[in-house]
């Protein structure tokens, strides 16, 4: 419980609260403007002082490290499992916890000051602290997606600037899912370890995607689609590798490999050159043989019928001057036949000279080929050797994507395989806490149904990523209704953790909560809060605006003003908000 909340600084409104429903109002005084408005009163920023003083990170951008208020001291005074003690922490040193009252028996004792006269503790100490007193939790503890303190708090005094009152199983928009799981479970009375499994599980499936992209990164991944392709391509590199290995084995350096190379490259272009010529020449036997074959004297006797045919006698003397014609072109036809068969045996001679220097360079270039087979030069040798560590490499490469490839198919299975035993366990754990968990389903049926007549529905179930807590009521998508929703939640929850001693001991709800409700479960829900409260025996503190206090649907016997705080804030005045000045 919460008795007193002040500060060190001088204008700064104390506020003093007592057991069971507690309002703190913001009033309107008489000549506000609409400018000076309840809604920067000062009731969101005593939530966040409650926050400030149970050990809330305290950010750059916080009220309580303002130029105003840094050096300010504030101080709670409140109730830590039975002792009841001073906790005072300042923006300026917002790591240093300073305690008054019986704490020397703590989880983890603070160090007493004697200079200042009280006790003192690092923020995250006092965490732990107020986890383990508040919680039961163990303080502190090293192990990851564990219900903490400052979690689970949360849903007892949920803060505007977190989007608390956006949902009910969350008490901040950024909250993970593995925290909300983890919390309720704890706050229900759930086995919380099997969601802290489930979320380790999430990390595994992190890892094993992180896996399978490395398998399917570089140079080789994208060719690779699992063990089967890896496997071929191992095997074939591998035998590469072999290869490689008997070819350095049987490798003769020889010292004149160079010029040996150098001669056989000046032999082959002779070749090529005496293969072209001999073309050429091949070409010209061609020519010359048709053109021996073709050579004949002129038919003179042809001449003689045409004139005759045409009734033309040829005198003698013409006669005679054609056999002189024939004789002379007999006579150069032998000289050309003669000068074309010289020709001729000239080309095949040039032929087979070269084809015979053909055969001798070609037999060279063999012998030649044959030592540069048996060997190398150095820089080859060494060449080789580069050509071996390259692909030894790649076949340690490929091994090692193997056995990720193979380990990543067997986590994938073992995964799988978790994941089913994990839901079976929590399957059966909901079975074996039905007490707590039915308890939970009825005590948000009986809140609900005091604020509607169709009453809304808690659902604890089993999926594939956890526990699965759903909350239904009739006509939800209002803004109103989803707000109610919260209500019943935390305040189910506040039943069953101060039953079981495992609370604040208080619970807040900042004016927000109530927006967009009917006024009729507004006063319905002041009502049932402040009977709880006194029933179980927890203090229930509320803030709101004058206006919003509802003016019907209270019962007779309920006067709501029998618990509004005697302090009250306003915005119509630069002094009128907690803090007593503009900022």
């Amino acid at each position: 419980m919460i008795t007193r909340l002040s500060s060190s600084l001088e204008s700064f409104k104390t506020l003093t609260f007592s057991p069971g429903l507690n309002v703190f109002l913001a009033e309107k005084s008489k000549g506000a403007s609409d400018r000076q408005t309840r809604n920067g009163a000062g009731k969101s920023s005593f939530v966040e002082a409650v926050h400030f003083l149970c050990g809330a990170t305290v950010k750059k951008d916080s009220i309580f490290r303002t130029d105003e208020l840094r050096d300010a001291k504030f101080k709670l005074q409140l109730d830590v499992g039975g002792d009841a003690v001073t906790a005072e922490r300042s923006g300026s040193n917002p790591n240093k916890i300073y305690l008054n009252g019986s704490v020397e028996n703590w989880p983890i004792p603070p160090r007493f000051n004697k200079i200042h006269g009280n006790y003192e503790l690092t923020n995250s100490s006092w965490c732990d602290s107020l986890g383990a007193k508040w919680f039961g939790l163990e303080a502190p503890t090293t192990t990851r997606f564990h219900p903490t303190f400052r979690s689970l708090f949360s849903y007892f005094v949920r803060r505007q600037a977190s989007d608390g009152f956006q949902t009910p199983t969350q008490h901040a928009s950024k909250q993970q899912p593995w925290d909300w799981q983890v919390a309720i479970s704890y706050l229900i009375g759930m086995d919380w370890r099997l969601s802290q499994k489930f979320q380790e599980l999430r990390e595994e499936k992190k890892l094993v995607t992180s896996l399978g992209k490395a398998m399917r990164s570089g140079e080789l991944g994208v060719h690779f689609a699992g063990t089967g392709d890896l496997r071929t391509e191992l095997v074939i590199e591998t035998q590469r590798v072999q290869q490689i290995r008997e070819q350095l084995a049987a490798f003769q350096i020889i010292p004149e490999c160079q010029n040996l190379e150098e001669e056989a490259n000046k032999i082959t272009q002779s070749i090529k050159t005496l293969t072209e010529e001999n073309f050429i020449d091949d070409q010209l036997v061609t020519e010359l043989q048709t053109a021996l074959d073709t050579e004949e004297s002129p038919a003179t006797n042809d001449i003689e019928k045409l004139y005759a045919e045409a009734g033309v006698v040829l005198p003698e003397r013409l006669t005679r001057r054609l056999e002189e014609v024939q004789h002379f072109h007999q006579t150069v036809i032998k000289n050309r036949t003669a000068h074309l068969e010289a020709e001729l045996t000239s080309a095949k001679a040039r032929i087979e000279a070269r084809t015979g220097e053909q055969e001798k360079f070609d037999h060279r270039r063999s012998q030649i080929m044959r030592v540069l087979q048996s060997g190398g030069a150095l820089e080859q040798y060494t060449a080789l050797r580069e050509e071996l560590g390259r692909a030894e490499a790649k076949v340690e490469t490929l091994r090692q994507k193997q056995e990720t490839a193979e380990k990543l198919e067997r986590t994938k299975a073992e995964w799988k395989a978790d994941r089913n035993r994990l839901t079976q366990a929590l399957r059966s754990d909901i079975d074996e806490r039905d007490n707590d968990v039915n308890d939970a389903i009825l005590i948000f049926e009986e809140l609900s149904r005091s604020l509607y007549k169709q009453a809304g529905r808690l659902t604890i179930d089993v999926g594939d990523n956890g526990p699965c807590f759903e909350i239904k009521i009739d006509n939800q998508r209002s803004k109103g209704i989803t707000n109610m929703q919260i209500f019943c939640f935390d305040l189910m929850l506040m039943e069953l953790c101060t039953r079981r001693g495992t609370s604040p001991g208080f619970l807040i709800h900042d004016s927000h909560l109530f927006d967009g409700v009917d006024e009729r479960q507004v006063a319905k829900a002041l009502q049932l809060g402040a009977e709880k409260a006194e029933k179980l025996g927890f203090q229930y503190i509320v803030t709101m605006n004058s206006d919003a206090i509802p003016s019907e649907g209270f019962r007779p016997d309920f006067n709501i003003g029998d618990y509004v705080l005697p302090t009250h804030i306003t915005d119509a005045v630069d002094n009128g908000g907690l803090f007593g000045r503009r900022f």
